[in-house]
């Protein structure tokens, strides 16, 4: 049987073609906008087209990649209009969510504390692993956002933030930036542990704008190059 027989790669093979161009993608190795062409991918990860056709699938399915009609696959991207929008339906939520788990109680302090702990070891490294930032910084706020009690917020948060989105802000921060958001995380888990939720509102609120407003100076910077 051949390395790139149809049966080999039904299983790890297939999930491994997944991963590596989700991870390509969240690194920006493929810039938004790019066209995935399977042969092109295929050629590059040493595999079939058959498992590259069917991670584009589950990509798109998560919002990383764009299927247009009669065209093909791209990777997703958004204009500022989009990243307004985004982060104003965010800045209404997240911080409504935050300050409901401060009431409830009910958060998991000591996990939240360790992922904020592990997106510092992260960040301080000479090249932040920036998939590895945003999958902590997800189940940060996912936790944060399950101890709300709120399973209708939930929804709606998921919806509205996109992994690719969140990578993106990463991506573009100075260190300056990264230094605030890192310790927006730590106050959070302090003021859910007081269960103080004017506090946690407050600082989630910030939280959201300060991102806001890296990504979109950066945003106006590229676009005007």
């Amino acid at each position: 049987m051949t390395r790139n027989s149809p049966n080999n790669e039904a299983g790890p093979a297939a999930e491994d073609t997944y991963h590596k161009i989700r991870r390509q993608i969240l690194d920006g190795k493929l810039d938004e906008g790019r066209w995935l062409r399977e042969t092109e991918l295929a050629r590059e990860l040493e595999v079939s087209r058959t498992p590259v056709r069917e991670s584009l699938r589950r990509l798109a399915a998560e919002g990383l990649v764009l299927y247009q009609p009669n065209r093909g696959m791209q990777v997703q991207s958004w204009s500022i209009e989009d990243l307004a929008e985004i982060y104003e339906l965010r800045t209404l939520l997240e911080p409504f969510g935050c300050r409901l788990a401060a009431q409830t109680g009910t958060a998991d302090i000591d996990r939240l504390d360790e992922l904020a702990n592990e997106m510092d070891q992260v960040a301080a490294k000479s090249r932040p692993d920036v998939a590895r930032l945003t999958d902590l910084n997800n189940r940060f706020h996912a936790m944060v956002l399950e101890a709300s009690g709120n399973a209708r917020l939930q929804s709606l948060v998921t919806s509205v933030v996109q992994v690719p989105l969140v990578s993106r802000t990463y991506s573009l921060y100075s260190s300056q930036d990264l230094k605030r958001s890192l310790a927006h995380h730590h106050e959070i888990v302090q003021a859910l542990h007081h269960q103080d939720s004017y506090w946690a509102e407050a600082v989630m609120r910030s939280h959201i704008r300060a991102a806001w407003s890296a990504l979109r100076d950066k945003t106006l910077s590229e676009n005007s190059n």
